[in-house]
């Protein structure tokens, strides 16, 4: 399989993660078809076009390029993409049928899913897919999901020649909650690009973004109910023997309800008066969060669900020791007591005590850094675009799962 066609509907590898609705599947796309590219694989990543000044194809590097699709208003909301999926996989095709020849499908997300079967028969191309997050999931901690996308993900997860799964928990959901042919699923983790994250001096990263000695709790990522930030600040009003420590939150609010639900974050944080003590910072380029990871005694990570958590095994590869929830693959990036902690409730007083146990022993923070720097180095991009391009051959010989 030489040539692949991408399906990233609704976010682009080329868009700043942390705000809108970009985020680590941002990071994902980009991340894999470069590493792809670097095998000598070709990939052009279709997305939906946002804005009217933005060009046709975009040559990202050698064998890496972003083609926008037209399909429905530019400034659609997220939740409203559903109606538009069949237009964007009908010029997704006619794209296809004039420019270029493709061996198979990745698809990225329940929407591109829907598109990528569709062209699956249409093109009779293989089609691959990864979710990211899975419905079922979320609505089992609590977020509300319409029935359309899992019946969506139903059909696609039947349908798909492979499913690639972050690790052995996701596997698990997708057999359990969806009963998905677990010979067609494929672990194929993530990576992390070591060149950028990797240990470095923290009170030079702090002097970097103007922090002084005081101990730093960090967040990193979207502003939704689903990322637990409320759980984050709630953590650092329970730190009463460090009264001095602050939290930062790096992120932007995400989909139609992310003002609001940055209003009341806010106001949490003024109600626990620890408006001094928490710090804002609008999303970050990729590249440069490395310093604030750096610049962290401990990543406080309490997301409802998580499929995989990039932003742990970033921070892990920068020598931090992460304190996250007790979900989806952050059982596989975090290792207890050796490289962070791992929370079962959401209680923000059982966060505060792992945080405390950081804070007081600084031996023990140091050899959870340490540990967590090594742990890391079992997630490279290149890894996975190996096992991506393996997976691909590998079904490329086969007939065509036939969903009929």
């Amino acid at each position: 399989m030489r040539r692949l066609a991408v399906l990233s509907l609704h976010t682009s590898p080329l868009i700043q993660p942390g705000s809108g609705d970009g985020g680590g599947m941002n990071v994902y796309v980009r991340e894999l078809v470069s590493a792809l590219a670097q095998t000598g694989r070709q990939s052009t990543v279709f997305v939906r076009r946002v804005d009217p000044d933005l060009p046709e194809v975009v040559e990202v590097e050698p064998g890496f390029r972003v083609v926008h699709i037209t399909a429905g208003a530019f400034d659609m909301a997220k939740e409203d993409l559903p109606e538009i999926v069949d237009q964007f996989a009908d010029r997704v095709a006619d794209w296809i049928r004039t420019h270029d020849e493709f061996d198979g499908l990745l698809a990225n997300y329940w929407l591109s899913g829907v598109a990528g079967h569709r062209l699956k028969h249409e093109l009779n191309l293989p089609l691959t897919t990864v979710f990211h997050t899975l419905a079922r999931v979320k609505a089992e901690t609590g977020d509300g999901e319409p029935r359309r996308r899992m019946e969506a993900e139903t059909a696609v997860i039947h349908c798909s020649d492979a499913i690639l799964a972050n690790s052995e928990e996701e596997v698990s959901q997708l057999v359990s909650l969806y009963n998905a042919d677990p010979t067609r699923i494929e672990i194929v983790p993530p990576g992390v690009d070591h060149a950028f994250f990797s240990p470095g001096h923290q009170g030079g990263a702090r002097d970097a973004i103007g922090l002084g000695p005081a101990p730093v709790l960090l967040f990193v990522g979207r502003i939704q109910p689903l990322k637990g930030v409320d759980v984050a600040i709630e953590t650092l009003a329970q730190l009463t023997s460090h009264p001095q420590a602050r939290l930062i939150i790096v992120g932007g609010a995400s989909g139609q309800d992310g003002p609001a639900t940055e209003k009341e974050i806010r106001a949490l944080v003024a109600h626990h008066n620890l408006t001094d003590r928490v710090l804002f910072v609008p999303p970050q380029p990729h590249h440069l969060l490395s310093t604030w990871y750096r610049a962290a005694d401990v990543l406080i990570m309490p997301s409802r669900s998580e499929s995989f958590g990039l932003v742990a095994l970033e921070a892990a590869a920068c020598g931090v020791p992460v304190v996250a929830a007790d979900v989806g693959g952050l059982r596989t990036l975090v290792v207890p007591g050796r490289t962070g902690f791992l929370i079962e409730s959401r209680d923000p007083a059982d966060y505060a005590q792992a945080v405390t146990m950081l804070l007081d022993d600084p031996a023990l923070a140091t050899e959870m850094a340490a540990q967590a720097a090594e742990h890391s180095w079992s997630y490279t991009w290149s890894a996975t675009a190996r096992r991506l391009r393996n997976v691909c051959d590998e079904r490329s010989t086969r007939a065509l799962v036939d969903c009929s």
